[in-house]
């Protein structure tokens, strides 16, 4: 409530109102207006113009911003790091352990390859920053797609190396007799003379002569198909099966130590070498077949012999002479 006003009139000799004027009331009112603008049009450009002058909010977002940009640069750079161990992954794995395993390589449009069709990006357009958001979860997901590439590649490798492994256990790899139990190598593969009608033929093993009983050992991992006598000629002989296509043939024994369906090692002790059927002396008739094909054993003795050996047995095998059986 505005408070009221007299003054004293010596004509009347009383107080009257004093009645503030219209025109005063309007220029105070816009005076105070005016002073108002002209403080917020000063605070706007101090505002505008320090800096440094910022609220709380706004000091939470830049720190929230600047940490974005700090985990995004660190993302970057592992994501740098991964592309490059991949790149050195799949080089070792094309020209070293598929080269090695003799299989085809992982051609770069398969390992590098992006995704086409469907826009897998769509929720991220609309954004100040799409592009950069879209980008980087393509690179994501490009990497994704690599890393599962090469793990698959390297499930692969894996089986390939427990089938190398199994293969090169099962190949026919050392020699049958021990050398210190040879007479001599009697006859190699190839065409010798028969030892009964004279006549040259084609020789499919090599004979390895020893006193009767000498040990005769598996030369590779199989299981035993036969153990008989019911082979023309070769008398008591004993197959194995290595897989792969490898059989080995074990021939004039004068007794077996296995049995058909027994599972062998290379090495272990099969049989004693004699000399039945058809076979003019003591002595082990030994062959090697690859995919049902007669295949000649100089070039399997690998596992046991050292190379002085090798190149004698190579000159004796060459000879043409006669066979024992």
């Amino acid at each position: 409530m505005s408070k009221v006003k007299y003054y004293y009139d010596a004509q009347t000799l009383s107080y009257r109102k004093i009645k503030p004027k219209r025109g005063r009331k309007i220029g105070l009112f816009l005076l105070s207006l005016l002073g108002i603008f002209l403080s917020g049009f000063l605070l706007l450009l101090a505002y505008i113009n320090i800096p440094s002058l910022e609220t709380p909010k706004e000091r939470e977002l830049r720190r929230e911003i600047a940490q974005l940009e700090l985990q995004y640069d660190l993302l970057n750079k592992k994501m740098d790091e991964a592309e490059v161990v991949l790149d050195q992954l799949a080089q070792r794995d094309n020209n070293l352990y598929r080269t090695y395993f003799e299989t085809n390589p992982i051609p770069d449009e398969q390992r590098k390859a992006g995704f086409g069709g469907v826009n897998r990006y769509r929720n991220l357009e609309g954004f100040d920053h799409t592009e950069l958001l879209r980008s980087t979860n393509e690179r994501l997901d490009v990497l994704t797609k690599q890393i599962v590439v090469q793990s698959r590649s390297l499930d692969e490798i894996a089986r390939m190396a427990a089938t190398k492994e199994k293969l090169l256990e099962a190949i026919p790899a050392i020699q049958p007799v021990n050398n210190e139990d040879l007479t001599r190598m009697a006859s190699g593969f190839g065409y010798r003379r028969d030892p009964f009608t004279k006549a040259r033929k084609f020789h499919y093993g090599m004979d390895f002569t020893a006193p009767r009983g000498t040990p005769i050992y598996a030369t590779g991992d199989g299981v035993v198909k036969r153990a008989d006598n019911r082979s023309t000629g070769f008398g008591n002989h004993i197959r194995i099966d290595h897989g792969f296509g490898y059989v080995s043939i074990y021939a004039h024994l004068f007794k077996y130590n296995v049995r058909r369906g027994q599972r062998v090692k290379r090495g272990d002790l099969i049989g004693f070498v004699g000399s039945t059927g058809r076979s003019e002396a003591p002595h082990l008739h030994y062959e090697i077949h690859k995919d049902g094909r007669r295949i000649n054993p100089i070039n399997f003795y690998y596992g046991n012999l050292t190379p002085e050996e090798y190149a004698k047995m190579l000159a004796l095998s060459q000879q043409e002479n006669q066979s024992l059986d």
